[in-house]
């Protein structure tokens, strides 16, 4: 691999959740690749992307969300 392939790579990598199989060990790479997902908030946006939610409906959830984080806040 010549170092434009590299760079390229390298590249994708930074954009993508990627994770390397070393020594054919499949299930750590696998729990490093779910630990990334959950980490990287991917799950979350797709669970908010599932049904269409009008802007108001979103703003007046948020809201809610703040005055709730207020209410049980430690203060």
């Amino acid at each position: 691999m010549n170092k434009k392939q590299k760079k390229l790579m390298d590249k994708h990598r930074n954009n993508l959740l990627y994770v390397e199989v070393k020594n054919n060990n499949v299930e750590k790479a696998l729990s490093i690749f779910k630990k990334r997902v959950k980490n990287s908030g991917l799950l979350k946006e797709i669970r908010d992307r599932e049904f269409y939610e009008k802007p108001s409906a979103e703003k007046r959830r948020k809201r809610n969300m703040v005055k709730h984080r207020k209410k049980y806040s430690i203060e």
